[in-house]
């Protein structure tokens, strides 16, 4: 199961968002700098209203959702890559994440501590990523020493991978993360052996006050995140309240609705901060059902359908034949298999089909 990490600086709420996604109090999240020392680790399904669609099509009740794993990190500080505060076991922890939701504190709140006295979103974000930058920056020197011997024999791959560390070494002096250095496919492999921890995709979660989040989009904190991290990091921001999203978890679902309903919001920011999460992982949905449960099984983007009926049993890819394949929109639209089949929705795939986000499959195979 893919991994992302919630980092930022301390006291701005990710173990507070942390307890959301969970919807639980797992997390202690105090008003003191490092209250997570340990990383938290936890399983959170993924919010997919298709499930219930397509369980009213299939006339059961049972329905299974995709999930991803979020950890929450312990709070990084100015100095970090030089091992300040919890430095070195910050990032390692990082290392262990296939991506990251970077929490960045948009309200005032004079009980809260803010370690560096004041908010300032633009340079929170830029403290964070320049320890990230300075930890990767070690990371190619430390690389440069263990290729050196092969570079001085002139071997190709070694010479190959220096020109790579070249061009990633004047991107990260330059302020810029390496995820938005344009390199070929041929080139990121050359440089796995650093693991960068710039190079991971991040989604943004500007986290508001509960009695701003009707005007969230008009906050000029949310502004300045959303355009900051947009220009300088190809990423994009979500709007969350994590306290708001924290005491919701007590609230059953429909308690939940009418809460937000009355603050003016459409949707959990929560829900949409996991949805952004699921996709920002590369990931992908297909849905399979039988006569007692509709589930969500989760792809990496490309994947095949042979690989995808692995997922369900290795049989499946092994005896791999075909896959029977309808979207689950036009499956809805025509109410049963039957009336979506004669209707001409079904298509049947070959085990080198890439599996679409959406995709209702049945797998024939033989033993």
């Amino acid at each position: 199961m893919l991994r992302a990490g919630i980092i930022g600086l301390p006291n701005v709420g990710k173990s507070t968002l942390f307890n959301a996604l969970l919807r639980s109090h797992k997390a202690p999240a105090e008003n003191y700098p490092f209250c997570t020392i340990e990383p938290n680790l936890g399983v959170v399904n993924v919010p997919d209203p298709r499930l219930d669609a397509l369980a009213q099509v299939a006339r059961v009740t049972t329905r299974i959702p995709a999930a991803i794993e979020f950890v929450d990190i312990a709070g990084l500080v100015r100095g970090a890559s030089r091992g300040e505060g919890l430095g070195n076991k910050f990032l390692s922890h990082i290392r262990e994440t296939d991506a990251l939701v970077h929490v960045v504190r948009c309200f005032e709140d004079p009980d809260i501590v803010h370690v560096t006295g004041d908010v300032n979103p633009v340079r929170d974000i830029e403290i964070v990523n320049t320890e990230l930058i300075l930890a990767d920056l070690e990371a190619l020197r430390r690389r440069r020493e263990r290729i050196s011997k092969d570079l001085k024999g002139g071997d190709k791959h070694a010479l190959a991978e220096s020109h790579v560390l070249d061009k990633l070494e004047a991107h990260l002096n330059a302020g810029q993360p390496a995820v938005t250095l344009r390199l070929a496919r041929e080139e990121w492999e050359l440089a796995r052996h650093c693991f960068l921890l710039t190079a991971k995709p991040v989604l943004y979660a500007a986290n508001i006050r509960e009695s701003d989040l009707a005007r969230a989009d008009s906050l000029p904190a949310v502004t300045q995140v959303r355009d900051f991290v947009r220009m300088h990091h190809a990423c994009d921001t979500v709007v969350i309240c994590a306290q708001l999203e924290s005491d919701l978890a007590d609230l059953s679902a429909e308690e939940a609705r009418e809460y937000l309903a009355a603050l003016g919001v459409s949707e959990s920011g929560v829900n949409s901060l996991i949805r952004r999460t699921y996709q920002l992982l590369g990931l992908r949905t297909f849905f399979t059902f039988n006569e007692s449960e509709v589930r969500a099984w989760t792809v990496r983007a490309g994947d095949t359908a042979a690989r995808a009926a692995g997922l369900i049993h290795t049989d499946f890819e092994r005896g791999f034949i075909k896959a029977e394949r309808v979207r689950w929109d036009d499956l809805v639209k025509a109410g049963s298999v039957a009336r979506a089949r004669e209707a001409g929705h079904y298509s049947h795939e070959g085990r080198d089909y890439e599996v679409q986000d959406g995709d209702v499959l049945l797998f024939k195979f033989h033993l």
